[in-house]
């Protein structure tokens, strides 16, 4: 039986458990993957074999195609070619890392020792060669998602006195009734403070875990990002300050409704 067969033949494949196609319908609330490969018929399989299992899923032939999908549908997880022209897979990554912190696997038929581990140790989650068992992707895609499921265990922040809600799962962020879009990067500086609210998160764990790197270029990166997260906010309700500077040591929710802008 071949593959395309056996994934329609599946008996999970019915309506109830099927995910959809990010391509073509309005999502819903379930894991997310984007699949970037410059080969349609790839990402035509990765997508039946993800909704066949339960993933919403969206697929990119670019490097540049990928960037603006990722703050459209905010994925889970991203499945990750190497060989790809104009913009390659380690470029890609590097792009990637540095709008949004997502779990990626890279899905390559390059089976070089050499360059797994460079891959590994470039930031990349996991490592598959092609041609793949559908099996064992799913078991490490699942294995990926339960590691990065450790670090966000609450998926919802709510802050009822200063009228904030900030959704993980769904990055949706609602201030004052008004929902404000964010950037990658901002939303993770801004989950990584509810997260500690109402305690100050220091500058080196914001951009060691923002960005995975902490050097005077990524503090001024740091910086400016929360001059963006003011600015969003403060047009919504002028009178109050969100974050709060602690001098030499970083940053704070002011999840309490105390700090007001005079």
């Amino acid at each position: 039986m071949s593959e395309k067969e056996r994934i329609t033949s599946s008996p999970r494949n019915n309506f109830e458990d099927m995910g959809i196609d990010l391509d073509e319908q309005q999502p819903v609330n379930r894991k997310r993957v984007l699949v970037i490969d410059d080969e349609p018929a790839s990402v035509n399989l990765l997508k039946r074999i993800f909704m066949s299992n339960g993933f919403n899923v969206s697929g990119a032939f670019s490097g540049q195609e990928a960037l603006k999908k990722l703050n459209e549908i905010h994925p889970s997880l991203v499945i990750l070619d190497l060989l790809m022209p104009e913009m390659n897979g380690e470029e890609t990554l590097t792009a990637i890392r540095q709008v949004m912190n997502v779990p990626v696997i890279v899905l390559s038929a390059v089976d070089d020792k050499n360059k797994i581990v460079k891959m590994l140790q470039g930031g990349v989650d996991d490592y598959i060669t092609k041609p793949f068992d559908e099996v064992e992707l799913l078991a490490r895609v699942n294995a990926v998602l339960r590691r990065a499921e450790r670090y966000t265990p609450d998926h919802t922040y709510s802050f009822p006195s200063i009228s904030l809600t900030v959704d993980l799962d769904t990055y949706e962020v609602i201030y004052c009734n008004t929902r404000i879009q964010l950037t990658g990067k901002m939303f993770d500086v801004l989950a990584l403070l509810a997260r500690n609210a109402p305690k100050v998160v220091n500058y080196q764990e914001l951009t060691l875990k923002v960005w995975g790197e902490n050097t005077p270029a990524v503090r001024n990166r740091l910086k400016y990002l929360v001059y963006l997260l003011r600015k969003e906010f403060v047009a919504i309700e002028p009178s109050f300050e969100v974050f709060e500077n602690i001098d030499r040591l970083g940053y704070r929710l002011c999840s309490n409704g105390n700090q007001t802008i005079t």
